[in-house]
């Protein structure tokens, strides 16, 4: 089975969002340029689980079984499940997106690691977000959007030659 590629905007969308200008990465990245679940309806559901199990602790047959310190207790506990259910899937949602849109990527840019640009911490790529707000703004298209990447990314390899060098030569190893 062959692999679908994106587009750069697309996968870009599914990892970040613009607003105003300014580009953030998403915490639960977006399935829905991809073909799969929107995050919309990923975020309704974490917010219906405690809802949910509100109304099946506390309902008046369950509530009558329990009484209102177990109710409080079961609904406590449960919460922190539920609570622990929602980092998980978020992990494996945000990583199902990157395992999809990584060939894509690697088409685009063969030199540059996925993994490094989204890092939050110490990266050669860490104005990405900075130079993905400026070229946003611009509204350039699928082409001049690409090749203005590929620029940035040569320059901020040679910037953080050291850094670059170094995280390349750890994932060798």
């Amino acid at each position: 089975m062959k692999e679908e590629l994106f587009s750069l905007k697309t996968m870009l969308s599914s990892l970040y969002k613009v607003n105003n200008g300014t580009a953030k990465k998403r915490i639960l990245f977006d399935q829905a340029p991809i073909g799969g679940i929107g995050r919309l309806w990923v975020m309704l559901f974490f917010i219906s689980l405690p809802v949910i199990l509100f109304l099946g602790i506390f309902n008046p047959s369950v509530f009558a079984m329990l009484g209102i310190a177990q109710a409080i207790i079961f609904y406590i506990v449960f919460l922190s499940m539920v609570m622990i259910m929602v980092i998980a899937l978020t992990f494996i949602n945000n990583n199902k997106v990157i395992r999809q849109i990584t060939p894509s990527w690697v088409a685009l840019f063969p030199t540059v690691k996925l993994k490094q640009v989204l890092s939050s911490g110490t990266t050669a790529y860490a104005g990405f977000t900075e130079f993905y707000s400026e070229f946003s703004s611009l509204n350039l298209d699928e082409t001049a959007l690409l090749e203005k990447f590929k620029e940035k990314f040569t320059q901020m390899q040679t910037e953080n030659k050291e850094l670059f060098e170094a995280m390349n030569r750890d994932l060798i190893q």
